[in-house]
């Protein structure tokens, strides 16, 4: 691990402009420096790169960070190796504090199995073009049957596993590897017979997984034999470096084309993608023939907010995978589905076409996921009114699942029109499925998303301030966090004034929340609110009150979850553009002081309510598995005396609102 004051060293030593401007063509505007985004395509810039705080933002996808966490944005690698790149780059020697015996033996475990599995990949390949059975067997299917050039083949590192019960455990034997590490990546296995070492994957031919960063953390090998009786296709085992719910076939090979053409391409298997990539069509991925993992998705998202997913004409497969794309739905991705000719799969219809014949293909034929579903399943329901309602109960249940409130509503309008049905009943049945399905946390990230909507639209007919406070009763614990940390990150430093009785006191943003959280010992629930609200703390204390803390302590923080919502709050708004025209016509402008005035003990209300609404539930809880009535008693005890507390805060919450 590194330490922190190398980590320090980095961070001083980092020239954002200089690091984030060899990936992209910076233009000076001011204080700061613009670009088109290299994150999604974009022909306005909207990258804004600030040397001074030395971040970087997209008003457009919203991406922002540090020049640490651009590269591990830009080249898909960790956080330590992002500070080592930094380090190397300005010749800071990386000093990590030492492992415990446990790291030690865990990363070594782990280095051996990537170690491992790196020399498998290179034997199997060596076998297919070296040995005369790998040639004969393996080299003539992939030429001959699949017409994968050598160019393609070396590319995608595949091979062949010899026929012989043993022979490639014995060769890693014989290489040093030893049997621990062969048998835990799934390379070697025990006869349970007798305990005699076997190779899994003989006389199959090879498709090495790599995961994002190239390395090999698993293998799929395909029979070639026609024999039913066996497996047509067996896989590495779940293991310390290898987890099928989070490796995508083909990312470490497509992730720069996705990011590029900002779509990713999804199909089935292996071939398909090798095919495609052949071809020239290169943003292509595979699940691997497992159903899609909201893990895997996230990790595509993180290249990408567009999907085409790419299906053969097997009607009963395309239904089974149906599932996949409401999972899409459900991470904010727009999808949309192409359907291939009846007799092809992505791998021969790759196989008979060019490039632009493949993409015209595509551009012609991909359909929106609901138009698709409808097409598909309505066509079976005709005169049978039980199976339509329940094809519609199957598309709203789709449409409920994405999070975009503007966006379901097109989808809604949509699938009234195709199905024939009153909108306002599909608007119902939405509303119930995602009350049913995604409970209060989703209800309330829809309501954040109207009122940014409302606020939108309030800016367009009255100015306001960059922070406009709208936190109702019915918010969430994280939203009120949220505001509160956005309170201490942009005004911690500032003075607003209260009413007490006849008198106005004047009060320090900062002190006001510490204070009210620290007379209550509360910490947030979200653990990245808390440790932005314990490294302000820190500063805070330091510097004293009515003190500007620096967002260097927060953008330059270890954790990188700390950067991302650091920045993502305190660059809330910066693009907003105040008009003149309220104040030529003597309009009210509320200040940033009168904004707090209002704000900061409003939603420090809110909030506490909240902890003893969850105190509450707790106690009930407690109750109902309470055994002795003495113990019951004193839980009602305990609920009541939060149940007046709770009254009080209703009457101040009321008092603030008016």
């Amino acid at each position: 691990m590194i330490d922190r004051t190398t980590v320090d060293r980095i961070y001083a030593a980092a020239n954002i402009v200089e690091i984030i401007g060899e990936y992209v063509t910076l233009k000076r505007k001011g204080v700061n420096y613009m670009a088109c985004c290299p994150f999604h395509n974009e022909k306005t810039p909207s990258f804004v790169v600030s040397p001074s705080k030395g971040l970087y933002k997209c008003f457009g996808c919203g991406k922002g960070g540090n020049a640490v966490t651009f590269l591990m944005e830009h080249e898909s690698i960790t956080y330590p190796e992002a500070l080592k790149m930094v380090a190397k780059r300005y010749n800071i020697p990386v000093e990590e504090r030492e492992e415990s015996e446990e790291d030690i033996r865990r990363n070594n475990d782990r280095e051996s199995m990537f170690a491992v599995n790196g020399w498998a990949a290179e034997y199997f390949m060596n076998y297919l073009h070296r040995d005369e059975e790998g040639m004969a067997v393996g080299l003539s299917y992939f030429r001959q049957q699949r017409k994968l050039t050598d160019a393609t083949i070396r590319k995608f590192a595949l091979g062949f596993c010899p026929s012989y019960g043993d022979r490639m455990t014995r060769d890693a034997l014989a290489a040093g590897y030893k049997e621990e590490f062969l048998m835990r990546t799934g390379l070697t296995k025990a006869r349970e017979s007798d305990g005699h070492l076997y190779d899994p994957f003989r006389d199959r031919v090879i498709f090495p997984v790599h995961n994002i960063s190239g390395r090999v953390v698993a293998f799929g090998a395909r029979t070639l034999r026609s024999d039913k009786k066996v497996a047509k296709y067996l896989n590495s085992p779940e293991s310390e470096i290898y987890s099928k719910r989070n490796e995508i076939y083909g990312l470490y090979f497509a992730k720069r084309a996705i990011q590029q053409q900002d779509c990713a391409i999804m199909v089935e298997g292996y071939l398909d993608v090798i095919s495609m990539h052949q071809v020239g069509i290169e943003n292509v991925v595979a699940s691997s023939g497992t159903s899609l993992t909201q893990q895997q998705i996230r990790l595509l998202a993180r290249f990408s907010r567009n999907m085409t997913v790419i299906y053969d004409s097997d009607p009963a497969g395309i239904k089974a995978s149906l599932r996949g794309i409401d999972l899409i739905l459900q991470e904010g991705l727009n999808v949309r589905v192409v359907l291939l000719p009846e007799g092809e799969d992505p791998d021969s219809f790759a196989r008979s076409h060019t490039a632009d014949e493949v993409r015209q293909y595509i551009a012609d034929h991909e359909q929106d996921f609901l138009n698709f579903k409808a097409r598909l399943l309505l066509d079976e329901t005709k005169g049978d009114p039980a199976r339509k309602a329940m094809v519609i109960g199957d598309m709203v249940q789709s449409i409920a699942q994405i999070p975009d409130a503007i966006q379901r509503s097109v989808y809604i309008k949509e699938c009234a029109r195709t199905t024939d049905t009153p909108e306002q009943v599909l608007i119902a049945e939405v509303a119930r499925k995602r009350l049913s399905t995604t409970g209060d946390r989703e209800a309330d990230d829809f309501v954040r998303r109207q009122s940014a909507q409302i606020r939108e639209e309030q800016r367009e007919a009255a100015p306001e301030t960059l922070v406009n406070v709208q936190i109702e009763a019915g918010s969430s614990m994280a939203t009120l966090e949220r505001e509160l940390v956005q309170f201490l990150i942009r005004f911690g430093h500032l003075n607003f004034e209260v009413k007490e009785g006849k008198n106005m006191v004047e009060c320090n943003v900062a002190e006001v929340i510490f204070g009210e959280l620290d007379a209550d010992q509360l910490h947030f629930e979200n653990p990245v609110y808390d440790k932005i609200l314990d490294t302000y703390r820190a500063e805070w204390t330091e510097r004293g009150v009515g003190e500007q803390v620096p967002m260097q302590c927060l953008i330059n923080h270890i954790d990188p979850a700390v950067i991302d919502a650091s920045i993502e709050i305190s660059t809330e708004g910066e693009n907003y553009v105040m008009s003149e025209l309220w104040k030529r016509k003597d309009v009210h402008v509320e200040s940033d002081v009168e904004m707090l005035a209002a704000g900061v003990p409003k939603t420090i209300t809110i909030y506490k309510s909240k902890v003893i609404d969850r105190l509450i539930r707790e106690q009930q809880q407690l109750l109902a598995n309470a055994q002795s009535e003495d113990e019951q008693s004193k839980i009602a005890l305990t609920i009541s005396h939060l149940n007046q507390v709770k009254v009080k805060l209703a009457q101040k919450t009321q008092r603030l609102i008016l």
